[in-house]
């Protein structure tokens, strides 16, 4: 088996050698003149006249000044709403198999068309994954281990035209045929969709599997392979999975759980991150040189970037009508961004959710900074979720403790308005001190928010808590696992049933 790994192992190196990255740029006209061209006849290309704008000498301007910048509600609203109702040709042609139903932390029921071609997209993308390993400089015996893919349930719900349920779950039910033999937890498990019924048979199974390369978002993971060494008895998962070595990481930021999951580990793994979205997959780190991430700009999606600020960005977080809205060609390194993409699955200008920034445009390299409603700005503070990240790593250097999850509201005090923080941590330290010094570290970081810290905001609080209240308000309020993800910032109104229900489980 090494020698087949080997095998395998130069072969990715070869493909990687003949294979360059296109030019993005380029890349990114030649995508958009394609996303045009197929959907020019349906409902939505003949409405915002796609002929005419392929017809214009500067397609993307023109195609920014003829089509507005679509949220989620104003999409599914004006379109996606017949897609759902057995309308074809809407948005992109044909009829729909498959609509992704988000599991993220600005909406609720988002219903997200997955069209043949963006499987194929998809595919494409993982295809370029298993190619990027190969420049981690791993052993060829890697590349013959199992890799262990924890995501929502692949039995999916069908409807009378269409199958719905989490991307993950989606895109695991089309994985091609050859890759069978490397995949785990396999079909059966898979397609278990109780959270706990499916962790208990992983953890049942694992001493049977080869596992060299995990994947999944990093707080389920964690809570999968404590309950794998809890039922075999381990003092870490490499007594069982000697050879993991790889753990393909997305959905959240993964420092926050760094800490925690390597107690797990005999030896730290080599990070990969990712960025697949139910919109698509969007990223994936290329070199392990860098934590960025680099856009598939050849992959039937057109990126567009919104600099997040007053003047392009409302309170609510969507971009306003007229705002300034770069291609990748005239976007600029380190500014922070709200992302749009236009894809083969018929989104048009879309507003997925998230702030990036670019770190290396001649590589179209990314990193994401937050969500554009994950960003604290009541009272002026413009605090991102980046700087909320940064600033409790702080806080676990100064009293040696682990913070993985959190949500931050801001509340009323009378008339006026506090920052009311609930940190999970493995400790107990003093909150009021706590909350003392994530208040300096942010007034330290960030000059919006030590401006709001002498005016409308008038204190900051913070409660400590286990991270299984998380957990269990996920379960009960959206669900356990898959892509699940528990949201940073909260309105008043949420973060006080959130708080009501600390009180009840404490």
């Amino acid at each position: 088996m090494a020698v087949i790994g080997e095998l395998i192992k130069k072969a990715i190196d070869f493909t990687g050698r003949i294979i360059s990255d296109p030019d993005p740029i380029e890349a990114q006209k030649n995508v958009l003149k394609k996303l045009l061209e197929t959907a020019k006849l349906t409902a939505f290309g003949k409405h915002y006249h796609f002929s005419e704008i392929l017809e214009s000498e500067d397609i993307i301007s023109t195609f920014q000044r003829s089509v507005p910048v679509h949220d989620y509600d104003k999409i599914y609203d004006e379109w996606w709403h017949f897609l759902l109702e057995g309308h074809q040709n809407v948005t992109w042609p044909g009829g729909q198999n498959y609509f992704a139903l988000s599991s993220g932390t600005t909406s609720n029921s988002k219903y997200i068309p997955v069209t043949d071609e963006m499987l194929t997209c998809i595919r494409k993308a993982g295809m370029s994954e298993i190619a990027t390993i190969g420049a981690f400089n791993l052993p060829g015996e890697f590349f013959t281990k199992q890799i262990l893919m924890l995501g929502s349930s692949t039995d999916l719900i069908r409807k009378d035209d269409h199958q719905e349920g989490e991307i993950s779950g989606i895109s695991a039910s089309n994985l091609p045929a050859w890759f069978g033999g490397f995949y785990k937890p396999g079909p059966e498990i898979a397609a278990i969709s109780d959270w706990d019924e499916k962790v208990k048979r992983i953890a049942e199974e694992a001493r049977n599997w080869d596992i060299g390369c995990l994947s999944g978002i990093p707080s389920w993971i964690e809570l999968m392979l404590k309950e794998i060494i809890s039922h075999n008895k381990l003092n870490n998962i490499h007594e069982i999975w000697p050879n993991l070595m790889v753990y393909t990481t997305g959905g959240v930021a993964f420092e926050p759980y760094r800490k925690s999951l390597e107690k797990l580990f005999a030896h730290p793994l080599i990070y990969i991150d990712t960025y697949l979205a139910s919109e698509g997959f969007i990223a994936i780190q290329k070199r392990p040189d860098t934590s960025s991430m680099a856009l598939f700009p050849d992959n039937g999606i057109f990126y567009e970037f919104v600099p997040f600020n007053g003047d392009n960005v409302d309170e609510d977080g969507l971009v306003k009508p007229g705002g300034t809205v770069h291609s990748l060609a005239e976007a600029e390194e380190n500014i922070e961004y709200v992302l749009l993409i236009s894809t083969v699955s018929g989104a048009w200008r879309y507003m997925i959710g998230d702030t990036v920034t670019i770190t290396d445009k001649l590589r179209a390299e990314i990193k994401i900074t937050g969500r554009t409603k994950h960003y604290l700005n009541v009272v002026g503070s413009q605090l991102s979720v980046n700087q909320m990240n940064d600033g409790l790593r702080v806080i676990e250097r100064e009293y040696d403790v682990v913070i993985k999850e959190f949500i931050v509201a801001a509340v009323h005090r009378g008339d006026e308005y506090i920052h009311k923080w609930f940190l999970s941590c493995d400790k107990c330290p003093d909150k009021v001190k706590v909350a003392e010094s994530l208040d300096a570290t942010l007034s330290e970081n960030n000059k919006n928010y030590k401006v709001a810290r002498s005016r409308a905001l008038k204190g900051v609080e913070v409660e400590l808590i286990p991270e299984e209240i998380f957990y269990k308000w996920s379960e009960e309020t959206k669900k356990k696992g898959g892509q699940v993800k528990i949201p940073r910032v909260m309105k008043e109104e949420d973060f006080l049933d959130f708080a009501s229900f600390v009180d009840k489980n404490l």
